[in-house]
This record gives C-alpha cells, structure tokens and sequence, in this order.
C-alpha cells in the first residue's frame, strides 16, 4: 500500500478543518476519500468543497463499511469517540480520534483494550506534542537533567470564551453534551502535556467552579493538586473566565528548574544536585553557581499536519506513533479523579473507582438543568481553516 485512504467522521470545526488539509494535499500519502456528517448542511459544504470526489455519509456505520477508507478519524462529540474507535476497530481500519479520548476512563479503557487486540494503528490528535518547547522539557525530564522532580505547576488561564461561545451548540458546555467544562473541551492538550513530561501523579485534590463565570452547568474554573510518587507535588489552574490570560509552567528539580512562558523555554541548573548541597555543604546561605540558557520557539509546531502525518507515516512504514491513542487515557483520568475530588471532597488515589465515577456522572448528566436554552445555531464560521485556538498559544 501506497497511500492511506481515510474518511472523517464529523465535519464540524476541526472535522472540516482536517478534511480541508488532507484534501489539499498539505500530507503526504494520504487520500480524503469519504466523509460522514448527520447535519445535511455540513454534507451540502462537504459536496460544494470536494464535489465528486470524495463520498458523503450521513450514517458512519455505512462509511465505516464503504470498501472506501483505510482509516478513519473521528471529530465528533466527545463520548461517541471510543464507540465509533470500537466499531472501526471491528471494520479492520485504522483509527485517529481527536481528543479527548473519551468523556470517562471506564469506556476509553475498552476502547483501548479494542485497539491493542487489533492489529490497526491508533493514534490521538495530541497536536501539541509537537511543539519543541514541550519536547525538549520532556526530553530533559527523561535524561535526568533537571534532577529528581520537586514540583511543577502550570497557569493555563488563556482559554478565555464568551457566552455566545457556549450558546453555539447545543452539546457544548454540558455533562450531556461534553461531558464536562474547561477540563474536557479545551485542556486535554495541556493535561496530556503534563502528564507526559512528568508522568502520573498518584492522587488528585480539586477545587472546580460551575458556571462560575458563564450561564453554563459545568465547570469553567478549576484548581488541582496533585502528588507523585516521591512525594513531589503538582498544582494546575485554568479557566475560560480571565482575559488577558496567561500560559506559564515551570518545572522544578533537584539540579534545576524550568520555565516555558511566552514562547520561550528558560533553564536554570545547577552542578550539584540541591539535595547534595543541602546535606553536605558547610555554610548555612551558600552561593550557589546557576547556569542559566534559554530556547526560544523559532517556528510554529507541525501540529494536527503533524500528527496526521505521523498516523500516516505509522500505517505505511512503521513509524513510531508521537501520540499514541491508548495514551488519551492519562489526561483523562487526572480530569475524572478532578471531577470526583470536587464532588466527593476529598483526595481521589489513583487508580481511582472507575465505575463510581460514571455512576456520578450519569446522576450529573440525569439531573442536569435544562433551563439553559442554546441557540442551536452555531455562530461561528465553518470554513475548513485550522483556527489559531487550535495551536499553542501564549
């Protein structure tokens, strides 16, 4: 094989704006052959942009079982993800989700177990590994650098959405819709970064506010602790309430720390491990020598070209999956065992309760308000066009 033939499923924002890339040629061996929407509109802008050439569905079962596709990638609303991943999993197709994995660690992990049964690439659009910043931290981290970790903590109150945002659909900003607020709809991203630089912290403390900022049932502020292993600790907050906002992450280590703000990454390390000085030297305030270097982000990430490019790549020549899909799992446990800390009150151990987290959640999605009345007109432009909010944003 020569070339990947895939079809998406959901032509929305990113479904439209992957279409749009792959149709144009902008990756290298592969095909946009078939698409799938139940919004006859987005079928009728699918027919306009494509015309014959590539093949409309209103049902992805069908699409699914065309003879058509390879692959498929699936842009939908976030709990159909791992039920369509398992159906094109059963098709014998390669599949690339876009995150979240799911809107609960109980269904993904089934979605999982499908996929490592299965013989098939699968992969999640985890755009924002791509970012050099990000990956040299973590190749830092992962050589020992910067020492044992002591703590990292991550301001990400950049997401800043108006109510008109929310009022353009009707699954948005719902436990129904979206399965929650801030932590599901716009930090997957930054929650899978964390936890791939440092990897899983063995407990979770949350504090979350529920339209605290917008007419909404879910949260759209939150703070979490967290705490590893080695006792190290972890606090991430965001929210879609502050303008201007701001992105910062600083990472601390017994041989120094780092900081990436602004498009820059900034190092400070240290000859000695801490711990060493601590215990050893024979002055109570030493001076201690600091080298200190900077990287700054010189070029954009490749982003949702390069994630659809490696799953690409994986299929054809065995290329190593940047973002493996099984991995969709981690970000959202911590967003889970987030949720069931807030509403329990306490600290949530990891591994948590998977099942009486849905429990919960079917209570939240059963008693949900229905007051809120959205405009089901969506607002915004559905052009194909990969949005700034998308990239990495400082």
């Amino acid at each position: 094989m020569n070339t990947v033939r895939i079809g998406i499923i959901g032509i929305g924002n990113m479904g439209s704006a992957h279409a749009q890339s792959i149709f144009q040629g902008k990756v290298s061996s592969l095909l946009l052959t078939a698409v799938c929407d139940i919004d006859e509109s987005r079928l009728e802008w699918a027919k306009q942009t494509f015309g014959e050439e590539v093949s409309l569905y209103s049902d992805y079962h069908l699409l699914i079982n065309s003879g058509l596709v390879d692959a498929i990638l699936i842009a939908t609303p976030h709990s159909l993800h791992p039920i369509i991943a398992l159906d094109g999993f059963s098709a014998n197709l390669h599949v690339l989700t876009e995150k979240p994995a799911g809107i609960d660690i109980l269904h993904v992990r089934k979605m999982n177990e499908a996929a490592e049964a299965s013989d098939k690439i699968f992969a999640i659009m985890y755009n924002q590994r791509t970012n050099p910043l990000f990956a040299r931290l973590k190749k830092m981290v992962e050589e020992g650098e910067l020492g044992e970790m002591k703590r990292f903590i991550w301001i990400v109150s950049n997401w800043y959405r108006t109510q008109t945002y929310y009022d353009s659909a009707t699954w948005r900003a719902s436990w129904k819709g979206e399965g929650g607020g801030v932590l599901l709809n716009q930090c997957p991203h930054n929650l899978d970064i964390w936890q791939w630089i440092t990897g899983m912290p063995v407990k979770i403390r949350s504090f979350c506010k529920y339209g605290h900022y917008h007419k909404i049932t879910v949260e759209d502020d939150v703070t979490i602790l967290a705490e590893y292993a080695n006792e190290a600790t972890a606090v991430f907050i965001t929210s879609t309430g502050e303008y201007p906002g701001t992105n910062r992450l600083e990472y601390s280590g017994t041989k120094g720390k780092a900081v990436i703000e602004e498009g820059i990454l900034k190092v400070y390390k240290l000859d000695t491990d801490e711990r060493e000085i601590c215990f050893n030297s024979n002055e109570g305030f030493p001076s201690i020598d600091v080298h200190y270097e900077e990287f700054a982000q010189q070029e954009p990430e490749s982003g949702h070209v390069g994630i659809l490019q490696n799953f690409t790549n994986a299929i054809l020549h065995g290329e190593a999956l940047l973002s493996p899909g099984t991995q969709g799992i981690y970000g959202l446990t911590i967003s889970n065992a987030a949720y069931m800390s807030d509403w329990l009150d306490r600290w949530i151990d990891l591994p948590m309760d998977e099942y009486l987290f849905n429990q919960m959640l079917n209570e939240k999605q059963s008693q949900e308000e229905s007051k809120i009345i959205k405009n089901t007109e969506s607002s915004e432009k559905l052009e194909g066009e990969y949005s700034e909010r998308w990239q990495v944003r400082w």
